[in-house]
């Protein structure tokens, strides 16, 4: 497992990219405060294209056709036999770390002063809605649908949270380093793997749970690069036609605990 970490590591740090001729400097030390007040219009190439979002359908059409048909969750249940035959005391808690690993990189990598695809404000607003769109889907799925875990820990099995959120961060590296280098997206979608593999190990998910759970990470990452160049116009948009900007002031904070922005716009 350490060989494994390596390697993704060295991958990241070493391997060499060719960047685009012109780009502006994107770090976190850019994004000063004046920046943050007005979110620069970086985004509108970001739309999806149709055929991009077939498969993590298909990953969530599989987990759902396990409680109907029964040759897929006969796979459930051989995946967990031999598993339980050749490691019955596997147990490790480095998928709860792995999970993180790849939004953790494209911050360690916007530090570092390799430019993504969007800037500091820009790209944090992206993950925020990815991570809104999953974990609201995922939590209402894991307490309707019922599923015992395979350890019998309790009824959330399905869909697998660890792995919806690794692939939703591995889809997040994909699409703001992925131009520069198609081995950042093989990074993070390693990293994602692993972590949906090792959730199967440790007893905690089915087979299906963790396709499942991939599709529905993927799916709501994709869809958040969708859907936020139309609110990132519609709301954060300067006003060419009078030679002026519109007055837009986004400002994120923390206090007691809580956190929160304020949003104000001039329309």
């Amino acid at each position: 497992m350490k060989s494994f970490l390596y390697t993704l590591l060295f991958l990241v740090a070493v391997f060499p990219v060719r960047l685009r001729a012109q780009v502006v400097k994107d770090s976190i030390k850019t994004d000063s405060a004046e920046h943050i007040l007005e979110v620069p219009d970086t985004v509108p190439h970001l739309q999806s294209k149709f055929a991009s979002f077939i498969p993590p359908a298909v990953f969530i059409g599989y987990g759902l056709l396990s409680f109907e048909v029964d040759a897929i969750r006969r796979v459930d249940f051989h995946v967990y036999n031999d598993i339980q035959k050749k490691h019955p005391d596997f147990h490790t808690p480095v998928d709860n770390y792995f999970q993180f690993a790849p939004v953790v990189a494209v911050y360690a990598l916007n530090l570092a002063g390799v430019p993504g695809k969007n800037r500091f404000i820009d790209r944090t607003i992206l993950y925020a809605m990815s991570e809104a769109i999953r974990a609201g889907t995922v939590s209402v799925l894991k307490h309707t649908s019922d599923r015992l875990r395979p350890n019998s820990g309790d009824r959330l099995s399905f869909p697998s949270g660890h792995s919806s959120t690794a692939f939703a961060a591995a889809e997040f590296m994909a699409q703001e380093y992925g131009e520069l280098s198609p081995w950042y997206g093989v990074v993070g979608y390693s990293f994602a793997t692993a972590t949906a593999i090792l959730r199967v190990y440790n007893n905690d998910h089915w087979f299906s749970d963790i396709i499942a759970g991939a599709g529905f990470g993927i799916l709501s990452t994709k869809a958040a690069y969708l859907l936020y160049p139309i609110i990132r116009n519609n709301f954060f948009r300067n006003d060419k036609d009078n030679d002026k900007k519109a007055a837009t002031i986004f400002i994120p904070s923390y206090n007691n605990g809580v956190a929160g922005f304020t949003f104000v716009k001039r329309f």
